[in-house]
């Protein structure tokens, strides 16, 4: 996934229980832009779910090719819960997300393969309510243009498929555009085109952008 411009995060936050032999699993889905900002959600959850017998958790933060991953069983035979719950997010190509399943024991003992299903069942089901959408990297060009032009010119180039990330007025007016970097040239030649040669885009970073 070298050079990868494109990963997916949760459409929104979202639970959702299953029961296995009268075992209760509480999956809780939450977007995340760090490590320390998912522990603090299993913590929180922890403390909401006092009576619950276990806490597990998996967790995928960053950009491709090398997120953070992380995953714990917190109590459970090991491999039968963490692993599994963060097989699911990977396999959905999922970042910037914590997944925790709360267990209540339901007196009846599942057995690895049955807790490996489960717990997976568990997150899939809470997915299944999130949603997904696409975060894209986009190169950050700006963009000064007179007054009298800046309402035509940023709406030319929405009309057109442009991102304009934001709009500043000063003693002149600065567009930031998000770009496809394999659209840099074409979008360059494009503000060429709306301002008549008048101006002259400016790469200033990059960012994540959602869809």
């Amino acid at each position: 996934m070298s050079g990868a411009t494109s990963y997916l995060v949760l459409r929104r936050d979202a639970a959702a229980e299953i029961e296995v032999k009268r075992s209760r699993f509480l999956a809780t889905l939450v977007r995340v832009d760090s490590e320390d900002a998912a522990r603090a959600v299993v913590e929180r959850l922890r403390k909401e779910h006092w009576d619950a017998r276990h806490h597990c958790s998996a967790i995928i933060v960053g950009p491709p090719p090398t997120p953070v991953q992380r995953s714990s069983d917190d109590g459970e035979p090991a491999g039968t819960a963490g692993a599994p719950m963060l097989e699911v997010l990977r396999g959905a190509g999922l970042s910037d997300t914590v997944a925790v399943v709360t267990r209540w024991f339901g007196g009846t003992l599942l057995g690895a393969g049955g807790l490996v299903r489960a717990y997976g069942d568990a997150v899939r089901a809470a997915l299944d309510a999130a949603g997904t959408r696409e975060r894209r990297l986009r190169l950050e060009l700006a963009l000064e243009v007179d007054h009298a032009d800046a309402g035509r010119v940023e709406g030319e180039l929405r009309a057109r498929g442009v991102d304009v990330l934001g709009t500043t007025w000063g003693a002149a007016v600065q567009l930031v555009l998000g770009v496809d970097p394999a659209a840099e040239a074409a979008t360059r030649a494009l503000v060429a085109e709306v301002t008549g040669g008048t101006a002259e885009a400016s790469t200033t970073g990059q960012r994540w952008v959602d869809a």
